[in-house]
């Protein structure tokens, strides 16, 4: 239907979107992350490992991957119980740093050389029926009680203590499953990649997905997937102005923040 190079662009969009909607649903409860790169990271090498090493079917290597993200964002959710803000944004630097250069001494899975011969299983239909399902879930958390309960968490952890939200499981829970979701981008990319390295997942990784959220707009699932379509696909648009390609495209962005510093879809505050 589409030639090599468009399905490329689009397959990259929707693992940007899945790794947007991974940041978004932490930011929503008023935890700020720069740590998604990391559990990208644990997801790509943990399901790329088994595929490579143990032949296990696509499908299960990527659950596992995702499980690995989750287990660690449970244990990286408990100090968000304690701090926030900046500190918490420093704390989750820390985390991305701590596993890229685990993964880079890391012999079983090539440490600084890398891990290839991953293979390529990752399909456009794929992704358009896992980013479907993810946009659904999201429509349908707004409006249940746990979506509620993450809204008041974000608006007053004081307020929603005393009307008796738990505030543990809350915070815990969107760490985990935003670092499962992150984890299962990362499974989708090393699969469609065929090649992964510890520098694909350093910072940048993570403050790109944070420019993704930024820029679509916090308060909104929404924003999240507008912002990840635009960072991926605007880059694409400018390719006629070569070498100041991203030049502009930084510009761009710096634009954009002053005339919409709540972002393309968020609520003004």
């Amino acid at each position: 239907m589409f030639d090599q190079y468009t399905e490329s662009v689009l397959i990259f969009m929707l693992i940007n979107v899945v790794l947007a909607l991974s940041l978004y649903l932490p930011v929503s409860a008023g935890l700020l992350s720069l740590g998604q790169g990391g559990f990208m990271a644990i997801g790509a090498y943990t399901s790329s490992y088994l595929t490579v090493t143990f032949a296990w079917p696509f499908l299960a290597a990527l659950v596992a991957g995702g499980l690995a993200a989750f287990l660690v964002g449970v244990i990286v959710g408990f100090p968000a119980l304690r701090i926030k803000g900046v500190y918490l944004i420093i704390l989750t630097m820390g985390f991305g740093e701590i596993v890229r250069v685990f993964f880079l001494n890391f012999e079983r899975t090539g440490a600084a050389s890398g891990l290839g011969g991953i293979p390529g299983h990752t399909t456009l239909p794929w992704l358009i029926a896992v980013v479907a399902v993810l946009l659904a879930g999201f429509w349908q958390l707004r409006r249940s009680r746990m979506g509620r309960a993450i809204a008041a968490v974000r608006e007053d952890e004081l307020a929603a203590e005393i009307i008796g939200i738990n505030l543990t499981r809350v915070k815990i829970a969107v760490f985990a499953i935003g670092g499962a979701l992150a984890g299962l981008a990362g499974g989708f990319y090393a699969h469609y990649a065929s090649f992964i390295d510890p520098a694909q997942f350093g910072f940048h990784r993570s403050a790109e997905i944070f420019i993704m959220v930024l820029l679509g707009g916090m308060g909104n699932f929404i924003g999240a997937t507008l912002g990840a379509v635009t960072v991926t696909l605007l880059p694409e648009v400018l390719r006629f102005l070569q070498d100041w390609r991203m030049t502009f495209f930084g510009t761009l962005l710096i634009v954009m923040m002053i005339l919409r510093p709540w972002g393309l879809v968020g609520a003004r505050r």
